[in-house]
């Protein structure tokens, strides 16, 4: 199989950095596949520390302050958001009010990712969704 590069949305990076079993095999298959690039949002590090700090992720609190060192031992690169991320997020159509999921749409298809993550919502937008 071709190497590919994947964004992990927040409840996957969660996951695998838990070892949740509610990852799915074949995501969790294509983030050890040792060929591919597998990718953080900056999106994703606002998002867990928002949630933390409203108490809706209470069992992340040590990736919270310490996600950059996570990230690192994991191997997984960084994608910062940039100002045309940022457009296109503001930009994209539909009634679908997550920012942090609409700036992961919109890094997706500028960056040319697939997602991984359970949430349909993606495929909506044209973006190829492992899971």
């Amino acid at each position: 199989m071709a190497a590919v590069r994947v964004l992990l949305d927040t409840h996957a990076l969660l996951w695998w950095l838990f070892d949740d079993p509610k990852l799915s095999s074949a995501a969790r298959s294509v983030i050890v596949s040792p060929g591919n690039e597998i990718v953080v949002s900056a999106a994703s590090a606002w998002e867990i520390a928002t949630k933390h700090r409203l108490g809706r992720l209470p069992e992340a609190g040590d990736v919270a302050v310490r996600l950059p060192h996570y990230l690192r031992r994991a191997r997984f690169a960084v994608l910062a958001i940039s100002l045309e991320h940022a457009q296109a997020a503001g930009a994209l159509p539909g009634p679908h009010k997550d920012p942090f999921d609409r700036m992961l749409v919109a890094q997706a298809r500028i960056e040319d990712l697939a997602v991984a993550t359970v949430d349909g919502v993606f495929r909506d937008y044209g973006v190829a969704v492992i899971w």
